[in-house]
């Protein structure tokens, strides 16, 4: 425990995710009280030579409240208006917050287009890498203005180990209107038993974890999948309550708070990153057991010969999931062919490839470079 809390409290980058139902007061408008409260903390985390990212929920509960809307709307039109609203006020409260230590802050709106596509990916870490060296903090958010489906699947707590990716962090702190994650759910289970510590990817965990709230769009399910996914980088995340009083500063000090979990491995390649991180596959290719084996046990490429079926609508170099003849995921990675190509050739052995389809550009269907195991 004491070492991993150190590992935690020797980080130097930290990117720091703060949920809807903290930054409205459970929907009673912005708590501007409460984050002057973070802000201080994240100000005097950086007088001590830490870098900050911040990822804040809080535009469509933020929009709501200034619209005088009780509910959540259901319809993607509204969703999209109380964002563009309440981004308004999100902004502001963070600039005046930070300005009053000196710090300059950024806006910095996102969707997972800019995840998926390799330049805009590139382009991203870039522009957050160059503001952290300047000493600006960040400040990010879904761009739910614009977004199609992300909006109704999407939630800031993957949004934040996206980020602790882009910007390799040492640590993800979650901050939520719970104190962690349990065994079972506390309001209905008062003897639920409190995770202090875990494995980020430990299956176990993501059966402990809830449903999402009346705000915000993610649960404790999704936490614990955002902690798997801030792993392969190599960061830490906690989970923990924002009302505790001095949250950051005693977790900085190494403070036994929150749930902590910890990455099962070691960190990712960059590019390997930010294959892992594509969450919209276009594709969907089966795999013989054979094939399972050589990516799973063997470390080989994904031949034709392998793949039993395809299906979706793909191009080249874009994400595909694998998964076993039970439906099992096994790995995603970039195709090598287009769906139509590909439908051509599975089954067969890659030196029939230029037979049958005329041309070749790799033996491979999906080379172990571009590929990352589940």
């Amino acid at each position: 425990m004491a070492t991993e809390r150190n590992a935690l409290q020797k980080g130097r980058r930290w990117v720091v995710k703060i949920g809807s139902a903290l930054l409205t007061n459970d929907g009673q408008g912005l708590d501007r009280e409460a984050i002057a409260g973070w802000v201080d903390q994240l100000a005097a985390l950086r007088a001590e030579g830490m870098e900050i990212v911040l990822v804040s929920s809080g535009s469509i509960a933020e929009g709501m409240t200034r619209l005088g809307w009780p509910e959540r709307p259901h319809e993607l039109h509204r969703q999209q208006a109380a964002a563009a609203v309440g981004q308004m006020g999100l902004v502001q409260a963070y600039e005046a917050n930070f300005q009053r230590h000196g710090t300059h802050t950024a806006q910095i709106l996102l969707t997972h287009e800019d995840h998926s596509d390799r330049q805009r990916y590139l382009n991203a870490r870039a522009a957050l890498r160059t503001l952290i060296e300047l000493g600006v903090v960040p400040v990010v958010n879904e761009n739910d203005t614009v977004v199609t489906s992300e909006i109704r699947f999407g939630d800031n707590d993957t949004l934040g180990a996206l980020v602790a990716n882009l910007v390799e962090a040492d640590g993800l702190i979650i901050l939520t209107d719970q104190r962690g994650l349990y065994e079972a759910d506390p309001r209905t289970n008062p003897d639920a038993r409190f995770v202090s510590v875990g494995r980020a990817g430990d299956e176990a965990l993501e059966a402990m974890a809830g449903g999402g709230g009346r705000l915000g769009s993610g649960g404790m399910l999704t936490k614990v999948r955002a902690a798997k996914l801030a792993a392969r980088s190599g960061a830490v995340t906690v989970i923990v309550s924002g009302r505790e009083e001095r949250v950051l500063t005693r977790l900085k000090a190494g403070e036994d708070i929150g749930t902590l979990l910890v990455p099962d491995r070691g960190p990712m390649a960059a590019r390997k990153n930010w294959i892992a991180g594509h969450l919209q596959a276009r594709g969907t290719l089966v795999l013989d057991a054979g094939a399972v084996v050589a990516l799973t046990e063997r470390g080989k490429s994904l031949l034709p010969a392998g793949v039993k079926s395809v299906s979706g609508d793909f191009q080249r170099g874009e994400m595909v999931i694998l998964t076993d003849e039970q439906g099992r995921i096994v790995a995603r990675g970039l195709a090598n062919y287009p769906v139509a190509d590909a439908g051509k050739i599975i089954g067969r052995p890659s030196r029939e490839i230029e037979t049958l389809l005329g041309y070749v550009v790799e033996e491979e269907l999906v080379h172990r470079d571009n590929l990352v195991l589940a």
